[in-house]
């Protein structure tokens, strides 16, 4: 009876999502894929982009390195980390341009310079035994004093915050669906306020926290919220509908920072995470083996 509910419960959600998203304005970004040169490239769960455009890929075939670095024609530049992965789940660049990793079975948060030397370990610990090889952290970012803050959504339902050097400060959250606590935080950004954006995944929200940790706002109704990511000013999130498998297809969709209102929408093959670059560009990594970059259309020519 109740799982019954719930499906009906979803279903009406999955309908509001939608009418949502197409009352907003489709945005003018083509799709372009990024084609690896790599025979059986794995599913690429995470990427980023340097300043230079070099584009930065977390891949879990485990023949290959998991990280791999390519340019935009997809030609790979460098690669490593074989064999210090069992999860990889999440990639991203700091401010000085080192890369951090982050693995959702050992929990473990390695930072490497942008050449690929290993420059710290990070355990983040305290995972609980369920069964599951999914049971450890999910998402890094980086707040503008410097300290790091990371997701813990499998197995825990957290949020924790590390000097620069790796020395832990706070954490907080619990399992649950009130204000503050998680059903796997997913995703992770925080923007040039100091606001911490936490996609709240199996909640089908976003919540917002200051960098302390207290909690200031809900924007609820969004889908299965897997990424969100703050660029110059610009809120972005990837989702799906709660009620279709996780390989579905689903938007990108740009937010109001104040409100969570949907501004517009880009159709998207699965994004696990995305990241938003300069010039009104998003990057994405896509079921099985897509590396997909949005960017604005070129204006037309007037005759």
């Amino acid at each position: 009876m109740l799982l019954s509910l719930l499906a009906v419960l979803l279903v009406d959600e999955a309908s509001l999502l939608a009418e949502r998203v197409h009352s907003s304005p489709k945005l003018p970004l083509k799709r372009t894929e990024v084609r690896v040169q790599v025979p059986g490239l794995g599913f690429p769960s995470a990427v980023t982009m340097d300043a230079a455009g070099l584009i930065y890929i977390l891949q879990r075939e485990e023949t290959l390195d998991p990280v791999m670095v390519v340019n935009r024609q997809g030609r790979v530049l460098r690669s490593w980390g074989k064999a210090l992965f069992t999860i990889p789940h999440s990639i991203r660049l700091d401010p000085q341009g080192n890369v951090w990793t982050v693995d959702s079975s050992t929990s473990q948060v390695r930072k490497f310079s942008a050449r690929g030397e290993l420059l710290m370990t990070l355990e983040v610990g305290g995972q609980p035994k369920n069964g599951s090889n999914f049971n450890g952290a999910t998402d890094i970012a980086f707040a503008p004093n410097g300290h790091l803050y990371i997701s813990d959504g499998y197995g825990n339902a957290r949020i924790l915050e590390y000097t620069p050097e790796g020395k832990r400060v706070r954490e907080w959250g619990s399992a649950g669906t009130g204000p503050g606590q998680f059903q796997q935080p997913h995703g992770l950004a925080i923007d040039d306020r100091g606001i911490v954006y936490v996609a709240d995944r199996k909640n089908g929200r976003v919540q917002r926290f200051d960098l302390t940790g207290k909690f200031l706002s809900e924007w609820t109704g969004l889908g299965m919220v897997t990424a969100v990511t703050f660029h110059q000013g610009s809120v972005w999130i990837g989702t799906q509908q709660r009620n279709e498998p996780t390989s579905a297809d689903g938007w990108l969709l740009q937010l109001d920072r104040s409100t969570g209102k949907i501004l517009g929408h880009v159709p998207s093959a699965h994004g696990h995470h995305c990241i938003n670059l300069s010039g009104g560009r998003i990057l994405s990594g896509a079921r099985p083996d897509h590396v997909y970059l949005f960017q604005p259309e070129p204006a037309k020519k007037q005759p």
